[in-house]
């Protein structure tokens, strides 16, 4: 199987580290290329208009999210580091391939949602700073995909080294505006208690939760922890959950300093004198310096802007390759990679600017957060789901209580988003000049993501549910045959499928072959994964069929019979003829589930396909 970032993977070895600050040092890092993310240009402009709209009272919200935040990103660093799969390779192994083309395409739009807020805001920091007008802004923004293929061509460390510089430069601009602004800290602490006051501040509040937990910072999360070489004990495993903890909680404690400030600082200044309809990120950068009485603040503040979006654009480019090989398998080279993403950013931009003139930057990275947020779904309850798995987690699976809060943090976010979705889409029929071509259009396409949230959501509990129905267990197998004087078939081959219709396959074959013969149990392993990976699969119902096959053979061979196995991985009409055709069989004896007519329409047989592709007799059992 393909590594996760492969040209770093495990390019950081901890393991001669020692001391206790030393070892956690070499762990430190993963984390702050992913709370970059939680202090991009995006979170600006939510957090300003939050702040001059609604002063103090949506504190509570950043808190919230980033509470979310720091739970969610432990999720995925303890999938990166247990399984070593990112969040897209294990999606890949669990759900059908159109299914995950479908997630892909959702990943796709998340981080070019995303990296349309970077792009803006490196270009709007460019116009603050040095008077350089938005569209060669944001024309020179495609220069810094240079600077991030130049960081990971000299090393993962480098590259981290790089951002944190970029973080301190944001905190401590940060630190200075405070001190200028002088907020009231009793209204701070007033605004820690949860309210909405309207339908907008319920808008502005899923844009700051789609600002925050941004559905690309898991995929790259889960990538990035493999960054780091340790023992694959599981006292390794259960260090390396440990250090990466405290790398989370470090890094996102600072980027929810970053948010809190920029909001309390349009609280402070715009709210505070009236000016409440303050969202565009120019504008706060103008008024400033009469609000705050000098010329350092406007300067750190775009400064700081620059830093964020540069920031920022290198861990969106990376989590573009990560969907990129975990859901398609495809591999292109980084720096092409980094282009393609960059101009699927840049277009929409240069056109919306073009068009409709910098006036409109700051509603159009309220969107692209809101965008986020409404994809922030399709990454979680995938997330949750994989890490609560005993099977594909080791043992490492989460307790029943951080199952039951993760569950709880993916409905608030899918039921704001579904308020959310509901509430535009009534504004827009009410509006619309032709609301039928809304009733054919957006409403059906409404439907149909709400569809595949519900079965992403229910699909893994139906699977649990049918392993628990299905006879998987050969000891209730009923096994009845009379011994001949003469057995004729020597070299007998059994497909099994561990239901109802081994019993009568293997009662068949004894009677064919009796105690003398050799017996083969052939099984196929269907599932995604062995589809495309084969033998080097490695998730649940690999591991499952395995130990089943073995139980088979186990019970089999105790009561006299020669029995051999065969794990096969793919479409059986496939593999069981290659199978069949390279061994030296007499027979191949197979049971089937009774299903004709429109049944075998809709599900095939196996039985039709490969009957014509074997060279010896097929015996089928009903």
């Amino acid at each position: 199987m393909t590594k996760s970032l492969e040209e770093v993977h495990e390019s950081v070895s901890t393991q001669h580290k020692k001391t206790g600050f030393r070892k956690i040092l070499a762990f430190l890092g993963p984390a702050y290329l992913v709370s970059v993310g939680y202090m991009d240009p995006g979170n600006w402009a939510t957090d300003i208009a939050g702040g001059s709209q609604f002063g103090y009272t949506l504190v509570w919200v950043l808190l919230m999210s980033n509470l979310m935040a720091l739970l969610l990103q432990s999720l995925s660093a303890r999938l990166g580091i247990v399984t070593q799969r990112d969040l897209a390779q294990a999606s890949r192994e669990t759900y059908s391939k159109y299914i995950n083309y479908i997630l892909y395409f959702l990943a796709e739009i998340a981080i070019a949602a995303c990296d349309l807020a970077e792009v803006l805001g490196m270009a709007i920091g460019i116009n603050l700073l040095f008077g350089i007008p938005l569209l060669e802004g944001v024309l020179i923004t495609v220069l810094d995909t240079f600077i991030l293929l130049f960081l990971i061509n000299k090393g993962i460390r480098k590259m981290e080294a790089f951002i944190i510089a970029l973080v301190a430069i944001i905190g401590f601009s940060f630190i200075f505006e405070m001190i200028f602004a002088e907020p009231e800290i009793h209204k701070i602490i007033g605004g820690l208690v949860p309210s909405i006051p309207n339908s907008a501040a319920l808008y502005i509040a899923i844009g700051i939760i789609g600002a925050t937990v941004m559905p690309h910072n898991l995929y790259l999360h889960s990538s990035l922890v493999q960054t780091r070489k340790f023992d694959r004990t599981p006292a390794g495993i259960k260090q390396a959950l440990k250090y990466n903890l405290i790398d989370s909680t470090i890094a996102l404690n600072l980027a929810f300093f970053v948010n809190a400030a920029i909001l309390i600082l349009a609280a402070a200044t715009f709210h505070k004198n009236g000016m409440f309809e303050v969202a565009e990120i120019q504008d706060a950068h103008q008024f400033l310096q009469p609000l705050l009485g000098t010329k350092w603040a406007p300067i750190l503040f775009a400064v700081a802007l620059i830093a964020a979006g540069q920031s920022s654009t290198v861990t969106g480019t990376l989590a573009g390759q990560i969907v990129m090989e975990g859901y398609l398998h495809f591999r292109i080279q980084p720096w092409v990679r980094r282009i393609i993403t960059r101009l699927i950013a840049i277009v929409p931009a240069l056109i919306v600017i073009y068009i409709y003139g910098e006036d409109v930057t700051g509603k159009l990275l309220i969107l692209s957060q809101v965008i986020l947020s409404l994809q922030l779904g399709f990454a979680i309850i995938p997330l949750i789901h994989f890490v609560s798995d005993k099977s594909k987690m080791n043992g490492f699976h989460i307790s029943r209580t951080t199952q039951i809060v993760s569950w709880i943090i993916a409905s608030i976010i899918v039921s704001l988003n579904a308020k959310l979705v509901y509430d535009e889409i009534t504004s827009w029929l009410q509006n619309s000049n032709n609301p039928t071509l809304l009733w054919f259009t957006v409403i059906p396409l409404a439907f149909g993501f709400a569809g595949l949230l519900l079965y992403i959501i229910f699909k893994p509990f139906i699977a649990k549910f049918k392993e628990k129905t299905i006879n998987h267990s050969p000891h209730n197998l009923k096994l009845h045959f009379s011994q001949k004087k003469t057995q004729e078939v020597k070299n007998i081959a059994v497909s099994v499928d561990f239901s109802s219709a081994d019993e009568a396959a293997l009662n068949h074959a004894f009677e064919l072959g009796g105690i003398e013969a050799k017996y083969t149990l052939i099984h196929i392993v269907e599932t995604v994964g062995a589809l495309m990976y084969g033998i080097h699969v490695h998730d649940h119902e690999t591991t499952i069929d395995e130990k089943l096959l073995l139980e088979y053979k186990e019970m089999l061979s105790q009561k006299g019979f020669n029995i051999e196995t065969e794990l096969g991985f793919g479409k059986p009409a496939k593999i069981i003829p290659e199978i069949i055709n390279n061994g030296f069989f007499d027979i191949l004896v197979m049971g089937t589930h009774g299903h004709t007519g429109l049944k075998d329409i809709l599900f095939g047989t196996t039985v039709d396909k490969l009957r014509h592709k074997i060279s010896i007799p097929l015996l089928i059992v009903k």
